[in-house]
């Protein structure tokens, strides 16, 4: 019998992978025995990512920011080591604009990276998980999918799209065998939420609105994200987990 968190030999392919929480769940599925792809816009980090984790792991390079190029992005992730089983949405932009002050630009390359690149990437994927019969895929919503942050109003509006989406995409390839779950983390400190952890009294704020009473550490991702990769979220999909603390909770 397959241990329920086995994910051993399953190809995955993981963006924003060269940072931040991206990063972190790519070099976790490595280690659990997957084949992961690691997809990022800069070239560098991504490498670095890639020479420094054991495993069967592959980089691609590119700007999911630009949804001309997501079909062929798509196909190109599949040529390490074959069709995507697990797709992970980590890839994100928060340009922190406030409403008065949002622009075409800043808007355009938001909702393009946060919610136009995680449909049409599964969307391209899903070709090969139906052939197979089994697929997972992964987005990455926020604590703005639900609450309403300063300076958050294309990325909130992006994220609250990323919840509904998920919903959608389970509706729409469940039937099939693939699931479509979110992660929506709380405050961690990534190179995103920078801005947040510079200023120590407002981290110190955000974690006393906790019921833990802490930020969130990169690993504390790793147990809910082999969850829904696994088989042990076999009849979970459409699902939104909010891994914050209790900050929603409360």
């Amino acid at each position: 019998m397959q241990p329920l968190f086995d994910i051993t030999g399953l190809n995955v392919c993981v963006t924003g992978a060269s940072s931040g929480l991206g990063r972190q769940a790519a070099s976790l599925l490595a280690g659990a025995g997957a084949r992961v792809v690691g997809l990022a816009r800069r070239g560098e980090e991504l490498e670095s990512w890639r020479e420094n984790t054991p495993g069967d792991t592959a980089s691609l390079i590119a700007d999911l920011s630009d949804r001309k190029i997501l079909r062929d992005v798509a196909r190109d992730a599949a040529k390490p080591f074959g069709d995507i089983h697990i797709l992970i949405n980590a890839a994100g932009i928060n340009t922190r604009q406030k409403a008065d002050d949002v622009t075409d630009e800043g808007w355009d390359v938001t909702l393009n990276l946060n919610l136009a690149a995680p449909f049409f990437l599964a969307q391209a994927m899903a070709v090969g998980m139906k052939h197979h019969g089994w697929g997972r895929i992964i987005n990455f919503a926020s604590l703005q999918s639900r609450r309403a942050f300063p300076g958050g109003i294309s990325y909130g509006a992006s994220k609250g799209g990323v919840e509904q989406m998920t919903r959608a995409m389970a509706e729409a390839w469940s039937g099939d065998g693939i699931t479509a779950n979110a992660l929506a983390p709380g405050f961690f400190r990534t190179e995103l939420t920078g801005p947040v952890f510079a200023d120590p009294v407002l981290a110190q704020r955000n974690a006393d609105q906790t019921c833990i009473g802490r930020n969130g550490e990169p690993s504390d991702l790793d147990g809910p994200l082999m969850f829904f990769c696994s088989k042990a979220s076999d009849y979970v999909t459409g699902q939104t987990l909010f891994v914050d603390g209790g900050f929603t909770a409360k």
